[in-house]
């Protein structure tokens, strides 16, 4: 049995502890803003927040989030993503989606803890989510663009 909140509720799963997090999250609890990618890692579409830091879910055992706090897409709240989903609204970022959650996740972490990020910040930060689509410079434009709402 592994006891975790996740987006603010309460769950307990009896589940293989060794069950990566994503496949809790999107099979057993429903929640399928989350993607599964690459299984590996390497990509960032399955990126959730585990205790408020950007975890990649599909190699996290469910295991690792016992007693802890899984916010994942869905769960979002506050300025930065608010921010983020109105600069990825106003300069279309997706083309395809399947990313996305990932990056705004991603981007949202971003903003928190860097408020007024450097391209260089912003590489950092997003390295390791891929796009296929390869909107890249838009991913960019989106996260200064909401930095700047922020500091509004």
């Amino acid at each position: 049995m592994t006891s975790f909140r996740v987006n603010g509720r309460d769950h307990t799963l009896d589940i293989d502890p060794d069950t990566p997090l994503l496949w809790a999250l999107r099979d057993e609890l429903r929640l399928t803003g989350t993607k599964f990618g690459c299984g590996i890692a390497q990509c960032g579409a399955c990126t959730v927040m585990l205790d408020g830091m950007p975890r990649r879910s599909c190699v996290t055992p469910i295991s690792m989030a016992e007693g802890r706090e899984v916010t994942t897409i869905e769960g979002m709240e506050g300025p930065e993503i608010t921010a983020i989903r109105a600069a990825w609204t106003a300069i279309d970022v997706p083309q395809c989606g399947w990313c996305q959650s990932g990056q705004i996740m991603s981007a949202t972490a971003l903003l928190q803890m860097v408020p007024s990020p450097s391209d260089k910040d912003i590489d950092h930060a997003m390295a390791g989510n891929i796009c296929r689509c390869a909107t890249y410079l838009r991913i960019r434009q989106a996260i200064h663009d909401a930095a700047k709402t922020l500091e509004g």
